[in-house]
C-alpha cells in the first residue's frame, strides 16, 4: 500500500473498504439465465496480492542463516513466492468473482462452472480466466397491485363432513373378501405387467388399489380404469394401453405406447369401523364422535384455504408471467425438478392432504416434470422480485410455523420433522415456500376479490408406486412416518407397495 493509500486508510478507520481489483470483464449473454464471463485481472492487482501474502509470511519465514522472521524482504520473496502462489490465486479468484457479481448485478442462482486448477498466474501480464454461470433473468416487474381475483368459498355442512369422514375412515377400515364382480369403490388386488411386444418392462405381483376413475403411475396415466375393472372377478384379466410421458425415467420409451395386463387376484369390500370410544381414542385421542367431526371440519377448512391460495396463485402468476417467455436452460430445469417436487409435497402435507392424495399429485408432477418445473421457476423469479421490492423476508418463527403444521398433519414430533427436512437438504425449499407465500399474501392484500362457489370433490385418482416403462424416477415423494404402509387391511395383514428399480 502506498503512503497516500495508508493515509486514506488511517483517516477512514475500520470502515475502510478493501481496495478493488483492477478488472476487465466481458459478459456474453447465452440465454435469459446463462452468462459466459471472461475476467482479466491487472498485473498491479496481482502484485499487490503477492505483496500482502509475503508481508503476512515475513514474521514466520524460516530462512537458513537468519533468525525466524529476520530474513531480508527480497530473500523471502525469492524463496517463498512460488509457495504462496496458490494462496494468492485462490484469493484473486474469490475476490474477483465477488466483485464481478456485485458490480454487474448478476444475481447468480448457481455456482460458477469452471475448474480453478486450470487457472494459472502468469509470470508477466494479466491473469485471465472464464466461466459459465446461471443467473436470475432480467425482466420488468409487471403491475401487481389491485389485481382482480376469483376466490372459492364454501360454508361446510354436516353432509360435507359426512363425506369427508367416510373418506378418512376408509384408511382405517377392514377389507372383507367378495366373491362377486368388482364395483366402483371396491378394492382389488392386482398383478400388473407392463410390456412392449414380448418384452416385460415392469411388473408388480400384488398391488392393492381402489377401483377409481383413473390409475396413476410415475410415468403414465390410465384413464377409464374404473370402467376397465368394474365387473371383473378373481382370476379375470384385463388389458389396456398407456402412453409413456415425455419425462419418463426410461428415455427409450418416452412418447411410446405400452400395453398393461391386469390380473385380478381378489376383490374386497370395505367395511368402515364403528365409532366406538376405543376406536376414537386409537385414531386421534378423540373424546367423542363430535370431537372427531370438529377436527374433520377444520381439515376441510384448511383444504379450502389451500385451494384459495392455489387459485389465487394461478390467477396472480398467470397475469404476472404473461411476458415471462424466456427459455430456461435444460440443466437448470433438470436440477430444479426435485426441489419443485419436494416443495409441492411440503405444501400439500401442511394443508392436510393424506399420503395417497399426495402420491397421486406426485405422479402427475413426475409425468410433466419439465413443464411444471419451468412454470414454477418463472413464477418463483417473479415472486422473489416482489419480495425484494417489498422487503419480505423469512424469519425464524416462519420456519417454526411451517414445521409445526407439517408435524401436526403427519402425526410426528416437531423435532423429528425438522430433522427430516434438514437431513434431506430441504431448508432452502422451505425458505422459498415461505417467501413465495408471503409475497402472494402481499399481493392478495392489495387485490380485489370476487367470491365463487367451491365444489367439494372426492378423490377420483388412485396412484401407485410403479414406473410402467421401468427405470428409477428422478424424484420420489419424501414420506411421512409409516406412510409406506397401505391403508388397505386384509384380515389383519397389510399389503405394501412394490417398488420398481
Amino acid at each position: 500500500m502506498s503512503n497516500q493509500e495508508e493515509a486514506v486508510a488511517s483517516e477512514a478507520g475500520d470502515d475502510t473498504q478493501p481496495q478493488k481489483l483492477e478488472l476487465q470483464v466481458q459478459i456474453d449473454k447465452k440465454s435469459a439465465c446463462e452468462r459466459h464471463i471472461t475476467v482479466e485481472i491487472g498485473r498491479e492487482s496481482i502484485e499487490r496480492y503477492f505483496e500482502n501474502a509475503l508481508k503476512e509470511l515475513m514474521p514466520k519465514a524460516a530462512v537458513p542463516g537468519f533468525r525466524l522472521g529476520r530474513a531480508p524482504r527480497k530473500l523471502v520473496e525469492t524463496r517463498f513466492r512460488k509457495d504462496v502462489s496458490e494462496q494468492v490465486k485462490g484469493s484473486l479468484l474469490m475476490d474477483s468473482l465477488s466483485q464481478v457479481s456485485t458490480e454487474h448485478e448478476l444475481s447468480p442462482i448457481s455456482e460458477p462452472d469452471f475448474d480453478p486448477l486450470s487457472v494459472n498466474i502468469p509470470d508477466e501480464g494479466p491473469m485471465k480466466f472464464e466461466f459459465d454461470i446461471e443467473v436470475r433473468p432480467e425482466f420488468d416487474l409487471p403491475n401487481w397491485k389491485g389485481l382482480a381475483i376469483d376466490r372459492p368459498v364454501r360454508e361446510f355442512t354436516d353432509a360435507d363432513v359426512d363425506v369427508q369422514l367416510k373418506n378418512l375412515l376408509a384408511g382405517q377400515g377392514q377389507l372383507t373378501p367378495h366373491d362377486g364382480p368388482a364395483a366402483a369403490g371396491d378394492f382389488v388386488s392386482l398383478k400388473i405387467t407392463a410390456k412392449s411386444g414380448d418384452e416385460v418392462l415392469s411388473e408388480t405381483t400384488h398391488e392393492g388399489v381402489c377401483v377409481r376413475k383413473t390409475l396413476s403411475f410415475h410415468d403414465a396415466t390410465l384413464e377409464g380404469f374404473e370402467k376397465l375393472i368394474v365387473g371383473a372377478k378373481a382370476g379375470d384379466k384385463r388389458t389396456a394401453e398407456v402412453e409413456i410421458s415425455e419425462n419418463a425415467a426410461n428415455e427409450a420409451f418416452r412418447g411410446k405406447k405400452v400395453s398393461l395386463e391386469f390380473e385380478v387376484l381378489d376383490v374386497k369390500k370395505l367395511e368402515l369401523p364403528e365409532m366406538t370410544p376405543e376406536f376414537l381414542q386409537s385414531v386421534g385421542g378423540f373424546e367423542s364422535e363430535a370431537d372427531m367431526r370438529d377436527t374433520v371440519r377444520k381439515a376441510l377448512e384448511r383444504r379450502l384455504k389451500y385451494h384459495q391460495q392455489q387459485q389465487a396463485r394461478k390467477q396472480i402468476l398467470g397475469a404476472l408471467t404473461v411476458a415471462a417467455n424466456w427459455d430456461l436452460p435444460p440443466e437448470l430445469l433438470k436440477r430444479q425438478a426435485g426441489r419443485e417436487f419436494e416443495r409441492s409435497v411440503l405444501e400439500l402435507r401442511r394443508s392436510g392432504f393424506n399420503e395417497a392424495e399426495i402420491r397421486a399429485h406426485g405422479n402427475q408432477l413426475m409425468q410433466n416434470s419439465r413443464e411444471s418445473t419451468a412454470k414454477s421457476l418463472k413464477e418463483h423469479f417473479v415472486l422473489e422480485r416482489i419480495a425484494e421490492q417489498e422487503k419480505i423476508e423469512a424469519v425464524a418463527s416462519d420456519y417454526e410455523d411451517e414445521v409445526a403444521l407439517i408435524a401436526e398433519q403427519s402425526g410426528e414430533s416437531v423435532r423429528r420433522v425438522r430433522a427430516q427436512i434438514e437431513k434431506r437438504g430441504m431448508m432452502d425449499t422451505l425458505h422459498n415456500q415461505i417467501i413465495e407465500r408471503k409475497a402472494i399474501d402481499q399481493i392478495l392484500a392489495d387485490a380485489k376479490f370476487k367470491d365463487t362457489p367451491y365444489s367439494l370433490e372426492l378423490p377420483t385418482t388412485e396412484a401407485i408406486d410403479m414406473a410402467v416403462a421401468g427405470g428409477t424416477p428422478a424424484s420420489d415423494i419424501p414420506e411421512a412416518e409409516n406412510a409406506g404402509e397401505s391403508p388397505y387391511k386384509h384380515g389383519g395383514e397389510t399389503t405394501t407397495t412394490t417398488k420398481q428399480s
